[in-house]
């Protein structure tokens, strides 16, 4: 089935896993408060509340300027060149990191004071 193409949305970019890239490889205290997902190349990074900011340094370092949210239920696009809100396309599936996997996450790695550690 052929997709409308969108200049910086690839409809069937999958994720790249279940929690943010970097912040599993080490980069930073290797937590997030919430993830998104680049709608171009399907990199999950953390959000701009998190500490580290994955996401956002992914679009700006790549090229690739919209984010959407990886969160359960939620279906926002966020243009970073423009910062505007936008609604799109459905991307492929799996749309959100596992319903089981707890916000802040992951599981094992939030400090308790992690309050204290958002932007």
């Amino acid at each position: 089935m052929a997709h409308e193409v969108i200049p910086g949305i690839d409809l069937d970019a999958k994720p790249s896993g279940e929690g943010c890239a970097e912040c599993l490889a080490g980069d930073g205290p290797g937590w997030w408060m919430h993830l998104r997902r680049c709608a171009e190349c399907g990199h999950i990074g953390c959000c701009d509340s998190s500490p580290s900011q994955h996401g956002t340094k992914h679009a700006k370092q790549s090229g690739h300027p919209f984010i959407t949210s990886f969160e359960p239920g939620e279906t926002w696009f966020w243009n970073v060149d423009t910062q505007e809100y936008y609604e799109g396309p459905e991307l492929a599936a799996p749309t959100s990191h596992p319903r089981s996997q707890p916000t802040p996450g992951p599981r094992g790695a939030v400090p308790a004071d992690w309050e204290r550690h958002l932007h």
